[in-house]
């Protein structure tokens, strides 16, 4: 009797326990040592197989490349804890202030910003909405526009780098963490420049939906002004840049550039009277807690994986996704919707440990002769396309996971249905965006 039903069964039983609620990392791992048992009593291995998880797992522990995670999660907590964020936003407002709209430019751009630096959906969208949210309320801003530029913003951490989520997708995709961040910029621009060119659009067309700020609010001195773009608006702008160059430079690995924003970060911190004790150790909690949650997915993920291929389940996942009906533009098809519908019940670090793993080499088999160009680079626009799909699917009602952390900090009077409103036409964007990606590969691959 064959035995080919256990690796869709164990994939299925995977996703079971985690759509019940129960915490993924233990749902991976307890699967996996249920199907040891299955796998080993129906002769597919023997317990050989488990020796080789201490050395994975050691691996994963000693792996360079994932120290940058706590940092880049430091450096962006350590901003929004310190309150720089908010004194950005609130700068780059009253320079905007003058033109409709401006308020919501200036949620863009900061929104921006701060995705990159902690590079988690729900950190990003709190954080923004906490900030931008009262403002934008309180100088007459369309409730579905604020909603919209908020969670969208909010967004961007998944492919604006210096990203936590490319750190890691990078690590599981088997590609260079710099390639990967040169490919996802050109795209993350795009998309950042598309939501300012709506919100200017909705401000130009519906001007009691995005006004521009009181006059006595705009009344800010020229020097006053220069003085808060010098020393609130740069020094943080200039901590991204630093970064990101000596990434793109060559200069430093991406492990330490992390390690040189987040000592920035705490620099600028104290620069501004703001390094007391009780906002270090919230950040280093808060880093802690995230860290440990992408540790433990790591681990579980690594046991499923390793189970899920004694059953022959990496055969099983290539052989159905590479003889899909449509060839390449089947996978694509099947790939970005499976990504989509994930994208509503679970985050992307357990997307990227459980599903990314799977795709990898159907993905490099067939987008390598599509695209013309090496395996490793057909996998960093693979991985660029995964990352602007999560980001609609965390827009997308009624699960989008953006929607329901803006929902957690917005005030009664701000209705879900407002909310989902709002999120609409920048879901279009992303479509657009997404299918620039498609059909125009170069925007990916022009400096790799």
């Amino acid at each position: 009797m064959g035995y080919e039903w256990l690796a869709p069964l164990m994939f299925a039983a995977a996703l079971l326990f985690i759509f019940s609620g129960y915490p993924v990392a233990f749902a991976l791992g307890g699967t996996s040592l249920l199907f040891a048992f299955i796998g080993v009593g129906a002769g597919y291995f023997d317990w050989n197989l488990m020796l080789a998880l201490p050395d994975r797992l050691f691996g994963i522990m000693s792996n360079y490349v994932l120290l940058a995670v706590p940092f880049f999660i430091f450096m962006g907590t350590m901003l929004e804890k310190s309150r720089l964020a908010e004194d950005l936003l609130k700068t780059i407002g009253l320079l905007f202030g003058p033109v409709r709209g401006g308020l919501a430019l200036a949620v863009v751009f900061v929104g921006a910003l701060l995705a990159a630096a902690t590079g988690v959906v729900g950190a990003s969208v709190v954080a923004m909405g906490m900030i931008s949210l009262p403002v934008m309320m309180q100088y007459g801003y369309s409730k579905d526009l604020a909603a919209g530029v908020i969670t969208a913003s909010g967004t961007l951490g998944q492919i604006i780098p210096p990203s936590v989520v490319l750190v890691v997708l990078a690590d599981q995709l088997g590609v260079s963490v710099g390639d990967l961040f040169f490919g996802a910029l050109v795209p993350g621009l795009i998309l950042a420049g598309l939501y300012a060119v709506y919100a200017a659009a909705v401000a130009f067309f519906r001007p009691l939906a995005a006004p521009a700020l009181p006059q006595a609010v705009r009344n800010t001195s020229t020097r006053e002004l220069a003085r808060r773009i010098v020393f609130v608006m740069l020094p943080p702008f200039l901590l991204i840049v630093v970064v990101l160059g000596s990434i793109f430079a060559g200069v430093a690995t991406p492990t330490e550039s992390g390690a040189l924003g987040a000592v920035g970060a705490v620099i600028l911190a104290a620069v501004n009277g703001r390094l007391t004790k009780k906002t270090l150790r919230e950040t280093m909690e808060e880093t802690t807690k995230l860290t440990a949650m992408v540790m433990m997915l790591l681990i579980g993920s690594t046991a499923f994986a390793l189970i899920f291929r004694g059953l022959d389940g990496g055969i099983w996942i290539e052989d159905l996704l590479t003889n899909l009906p449509g060839g390449v533009i089947g996978f694509l098809i099947v790939a970005n919707l499976a990504i989509f519908l994930l994208g509503f019940f679970i985050d992307f670090f357990e997307i990227a440990f459980i599903i990314i793993p799977l795709l990898v080499t159907p993905a490099a088999q067939l987008l390598e002769p599509m695209l013309g160009v090496p395996a490793a680079m057909a996998l960093v626009w693979f991985g660029v396309m995964v990352g602007m799909n999560l980001q609609t699917s965390f827009l997308t009602p009624p699960f989008g996971f953006a929607l329901f952390y803006l929902r957690g900090v917005a005030p009664p009077e701000m209705l879900t249905t407002e909310i989902y409103r709002g999120a609409v036409p920048f879901i279009g964007i992303q479509l657009v965006g997404l299918l620039l990606l498609i059909l125009f590969p170069g925007i990916v691959l022009w400096a790799l």
